[in-house]
């Protein structure tokens, strides 16, 4: 796989400029990071070494298609990669912010029932230049509308502590040649404890968000396959390292899933885990958005707003996500790139599936994908 103009480094970039006037570095380098200027458009650079650049430093990114929803405040770009494989960012407009929603892999091989980029598998893991360029491209996009990139989540397509290096090495560019706080990166995991445990070692103090879905094993198990190799007790172990080391919040993503995890025991159990951290543990309550292989709906908003209610009661911190793009499929958890998302199981067979309500459920969990 060549390297694109945002895989290189300074001195990668050096060497390309070989022969050239030492000034011509930090011309390029401020072109591409300050300007968001494709080299060809870098125009303090001489026409012939811009089209020279062109060539030998080329776009990670193929744009496929741009679906824009919410009058215009939620953008979806699908690209398509080296390869042929595809991933999805999500750029989101807000009256005090401008939000990338960026992919760390093409698919995910965390196999989150819920989730369609999980139910799509996994392809590959993204490079820097192929993260980079993704916020590069948005930020492109929100300066045409006269706004500027200000937050980054590494909530889009894949598990980014499965690829942390290259992750580790796109929020460094994203805080030192962006101009971004680290404290406006958010970098989120299913539970990938040595990740988390990694990054509490790492120099900047970006935030932490675990996509939590279940606080007790026995569900979680189910909806997160992952947690049969890092359980609730030694995550919730790394997490409280990570506010000692880091001093940044920790929130708990907690997708809504009617008659599964929206009942009081649930909320109780989510409280414990909560105090456990207080006062930084912050959950974010996302009424599940519709994907093609999980039959199972989302808790209706009334629901959610009681569950939340009953957290704070208990002592938690909590808020509603209001969804953004779910008419193009931009929402969480509904990444797919265009990919087909299969049912593994036809609906007599998945009627068969369901799992033996639980105590106080109002339905089980099909099981597809």
């Amino acid at each position: 796989m060549a390297s694109t103009r945002y895989d290189l480094t300074r001195e990668q970039l050096g060497a390309v400029l070989d022969g050239e006037p030492k000034y011509r570095l930090d011309q390029l380098w401020d072109g591409l990071y300050t300007q968001l200027a494709d080299p060809v458009d870098v125009t303090n650079l001489p026409k012939a070494l811009r089209a020279r650049l062109e060539s030998v430093l080329p776009s990670a990114l193929t744009a496929i298609t741009e679906s824009v929803s919410d009058r215009g405040d939620t953008v979806k770009f699908l690209w398509e990669l080296d390869g042929g494989s595809r991933v999805e960012t999500v750029l989101m407009l807000y009256s005090d912010r401008a939000t990338v929603c960026v992919s760390s892999q093409a698919g995910c091989a965390m196999a989150c029932g819920f989730c369609a980029t999980g139910q799509a598998g996994f392809t590959r893991h993204l490079t820097v230049g192929e993260i980079v360029e993704q916020v590069v491209r948005a930020s492109q996009r929100a300066k045409q509308l006269d706004r500027r990139v200000s937050n980054i989540v590494f909530m889009g397509m894949g598990e980014p502590m499965a690829n942390l290096g290259p992750v580790w090495t796109a929020t460094e560019r994203f805080h030192g040649d962006l101009g971004l706080s680290a404290r406006h990166i958010t970098i989120s995991t299913v539970g990938i404890i040595p990740g988390i445990r990694s990054l509490a070692t790492r120099a900047l103090p970006v935030n932490l968000a675990v996509s939590l879905h279940a606080a007790n094993d026995t569900l979680r198990d189910e909806l997160v396959p992952v947690n049969r190799r890092y359980p609730i007790a030694a995550l919730m172990d790394a997490c409280e390292d990570y506010l000692d080391a880091k001093h940044r919040r920790v929130s708990f993503e907690w997708a809504m899933i009617d008659g599964v995890n929206d009942r009081d025991s649930d909320a109780r159990e989510l409280a414990v885990l909560c105090r456990r951290l207080s006062p930084h543990a912050h959950v974010n309550l996302i009424p599940l958005n519709p994907t093609p292989g999980y039959p199972t709906t989302g808790t209706p908003l009334r629901r959610v707003d009681e569950f939340r209610d009953l957290l704070e009661s208990l002592g938690a911190n909590a808020t509603v996500r209001r969804n953004r793009g779910t008419d193009i499929d931009a929402a969480c958890g509904q990444l797919a790139a265009g990919q087909p998302v299969t049912v593994k199981l036809d609906r007599k067979q998945l009627s068969r599936s369901v799992t033996a309500p639980r105590r106080g459920t109002r339905r089980g969990i099909w099981r597809a994908g």
